[in-house]
């Protein structure tokens, strides 16, 4: 099996998600989709998944968890009522994290290792997993959204796990914990504006062609408009895997698992970018 970047995806983590109790009829399609898309990622045998989530902010660095055992208590800081506590116990690849920040340095971008004992996890990085691997067999490396990053650096730290995969010989699911348009409002029913939906499908669209050039090149613009979650940073990243993949030769197709769903005017969904 060729190792490197097997399959990059963007996946929702909206707090709702997290216990079935809280979950709304409207947001099941995004619980359905992200069950489904998740086997059929798992039958792609990965190594690992690396999650890069929307709500493990670092300022300045980029971060890897280089923990050989995540375990511990996640609380939504944000939303204590909602995931007032979700157990979780997940195998980890310290290997691999500990090369990936060797390989940001390498690059020139800052990072360091996170190989605290004590550090707990943020609920854009589990609720996606709860349903994407449930039975939690898939090991995890956690990376963080870097608000001094741009986008193009963001595309440069998810290259750079595609090389890391490829030089350690892993086959790695790279997953944008992010939501696409982002512009929150009271009340989790409400969508966002028709004139963002219809951006969200545009881009949607683009990676279901896996026109990964074309999504480069609008993502700035897309990114503003629609108001993408952190700035569009985590979809810079997907994107930035995919870029490696392509420049290697692989064509490029992707597909949605479920449906498109709001939350507190955000919009959400599950879309997939693989080898065709």
């Amino acid at each position: 099996m060729t190792p490197g970047i097997v399959a990059a995806a963007a996946v929702p983590h909206v707090p709702t998600l997290g216990l079935p109790e809280n979950t709304p009829d409207f947001q099941l399609t995004l619980v359905e989709g992200e069950r489904a898309l998740g086997r059929v990622l798992r039958e792609l045998k990965p190594d690992l998944f690396v999650v890069n989530s929307s709500h493990w902010v670092c300022t300045f660095g980029w971060y890897a968890t280089c923990q050989s055992l995540h375990q511990g208590t996640c609380v939504a800081d944000e939303a204590p009522d909602l995931i007032p506590g979700i157990a979780y116990k997940r195998k980890g690849d310290a290997e691999f994290a500990s090369a990936l920040v060797d390989e940001w340095q390498a690059r020139g971008i800052p990072g360091g290792r996170n190989d605290t004992p004590h550090y707990a996890w943020d609920y854009g990085s589990l609720v996606p997993l709860l349903h994407l691997d449930p039975e939690a067999e898939v090991p995890v490396v956690q990376i963080p959204t870097v608000i001094l990053s741009d986008l193009a650096e963001c595309m440069l730290a998810a290259r750079a796990v595609h090389a890391t995969a490829k030089r350690l010989g892993r086959r790695v699911v790279y997953i944008a914990s992010s939501a696409f348009s982002h512009a929150l409002v009271r009340g989790r029913h409400l969508k966002p504006t028709a004139e963002r939906a219809a951006l969200d499908q545009k881009f949607i669209g683009l990676l279901k062609r896996g026109a990964v050039g074309e999504a480069i090149a609008w993502l700035p613009e897309y990114s503003r408009a629609a108001v993408a979650e952190m700035n569009g940073k985590p979809l810079a990243g997907m994107l930035g895997a995919l870029q490696a993949l392509e420049e290697e030769g692989a064509r490029l197709e992707g597909e949605q698992y479920g449906g498109y769903a709001q939350s507190s005017g955000s919009g959400n969904a599950n879309v997939v970018v693989w080898r065709r």
